[in-house]
Parts: structure tokens; C-alpha cells; sequence
């Protein structure tokens, strides 16, 4: 595994992005940036965090995997640090869907994968991971962000958490590779923010409901019960808790 540490830049994913469409770059290599300028976020948004505080770095996953499979590499970097913060315990953690990690109504990580398409396959990927470790204060803006300091009262090396996270990356985008779907998907559940729990929702039409979430697609949407035991199916920007 090739770790490239940086001071600044624009982005983790577009400098590895840019990388591997060189061809400088072997399966697994990461890079690790102290201070991100414009850091890439979910839906277009940005991921805004303090300088030197933090963890903020992209890793190459390459491997022929099927487009229809591909919610696999999300389950398996979901979990990998969902786990890895289980071990130092970090209290009430869940993963809500698609792929922030919260800790009570907190979000603490967040994950950005972009892939990439030959035919029916997905010939790489760059994921984007972003977890708040050491920062202490949020803009008005992330009044939902905490850290792993706030929520321990810990400091942490962030060298150290950096290499407990890239073996827990490793080992579960392994059961991609191994196509051991079902252990990933029993595990995403398991660890599903909200699930099972009677809440209300708003779609992208604006209508709001009553229901709870049940799990998610074959394709990797959220499944919703709703008050009349109806099963609805969301992608990403068509639904929020209301």
C-alpha cells in the first residue's frame, strides 16, 4: 500500500483521480492531505474541516466489479469505519444511509466514492473518507459535526488512527473482491441509523409521511415502510427526515 502525505490541496480525490488516469497508480494507494482547499462532499457539497486536525485522504480501489454490485464498496468502507471507531469506543455509532457515520445524531465521518465505468464494469474507484478526530469547535453550518475528541474527551494520533482505519479498508473491500455479499450486507443492517424506528420523512416532492426505515435495494436504495405497511424505495436526494 503507497500512502502519499500532503500539506495542501485542492482535493484528495481529484489529485488520485488525476493520478490514476496518469497510470502512477497501484490498487490501494492513498493520499493523505493535511488541509483540503476545496474538499468534496456528498451531492455537491463541500467537506469543511480544520487544518491538521483531522483526517481527510483518498484511496484507489481497483477491481472489476459489476455495476449492479457496486453499493458492495459503500457497505464495505461504511463498516470498515464504523468498526474501526466501535474499537476505540465511540459510543451510540450507526451508519445512516448511504454512508454517514454518526454517533448519536452526530455525524462524525463522511465518505465520497466516485467510480469509474468500462463497459459492464466498474474499473476503479476513488473513495473519498473524512472524519473529524481531533477539532474541537464547527462553523454555524455543521451544528450536527462532531469528533472523536468531543466524544471522548481523548487526543488522538491521527497517524495512528489513520492506519487502524486503512487495515479495516482493506479488509472489508477483500469480501467485495471475495463477492462474500451477504456477511456486508448483514452487517450494513445491523449498523442502519434509524432503522426500525417510526419517524417522519419528506420526499423530493415535498410530501411529508410517516414511517420507518427497513433496510435498503438490491440496487442500494432506502427502503421505507410507511403507515400502510407499503414498501417505498428511495435514491439519493429523494428523501430526508422531516
Amino acid at each position: 500500500m503507497k500512502i502519499i502525505k500532503l500539506d495542501t490541496i485542492n482535493s484528495t480525490n481529484s489529485f488520485l483521480k488525476e493520478m490514476s488516469q496518469n497510470g502512477a497508480c497501484d490498487n490501494f494507494t492513498v493520499v493523505v492531505a493535511k488541509h483540503q482547499t476545496d474538499g468534496k462532499g456528498q451531492i455537491d457539497k463541500k467537506w469543511i474541516t480544520e487544518s491538521g486536525k483531522n483526517l481527510t485522504f483518498s484511496l484507489l480501489f481497483s477491481d472489476n466489479l459489476l455495476i449492479i454490485n457496486q453499493k458492495y464498496i459503500n457497505l464495505a468502507v461504511s463498516l470498515a469505519i464504523y468498526e474501526t471507531l466501535k474499537k476505540i469506543k465511540v459510543p451510540n455509532l450507526s451508519i445512516k444511509w448511504p454512508n454517514d457515520i454518526m454517533t448519536d445524531t452526530q455525524k462524525i465521518a463522511g465518505i465520497l466514492i466516485e467510480t469509474f465505468i468500462r463497459g459492464q464494469y466498474i474499473h476503479k474507484a476513488i473513495i473519498g473518507i473524512g472524519l473529524n478526530v481531533n477539532q474541537e469547535t464547527f462553523p454555524n453550518e455543521l451544528n450536527r459535526a462532531t469528533s472523536l475528541k468531543l466524544v471522548t474527551n481523548k487526543e488522538f494520533d491521527l497517524d495512528a488512527v489513520l492506519v487502524d482505519l486503512l487495515s479495516a479498508l482493506k479488509e472489508k473491500l477483500a469480501v467485495v473482491t471475495q463477492k462474500n455479499f451477504s456477511k456486508l450486507e448483514a452487517a450494513y443492517g445491523k449498523a442502519l441509523y434509524m432503522k426500525n424506528v417510526t419517524t417522519d420523512f419528506r420526499d423530493n416532492h415535498g410530501k411529508v409521511f410517516t414511517g420507518k426505515i427497513t433496510g435498503i435495494s438490491k440496487t442500494g436504495n432506502l427502503l421505507i415502510e410507511d403507515s400502510d405497511q407499503q414498501t417505498l424505495e428511495f435514491g439519493i436526494k429523494e428523501i430526508k427526515f422531516a
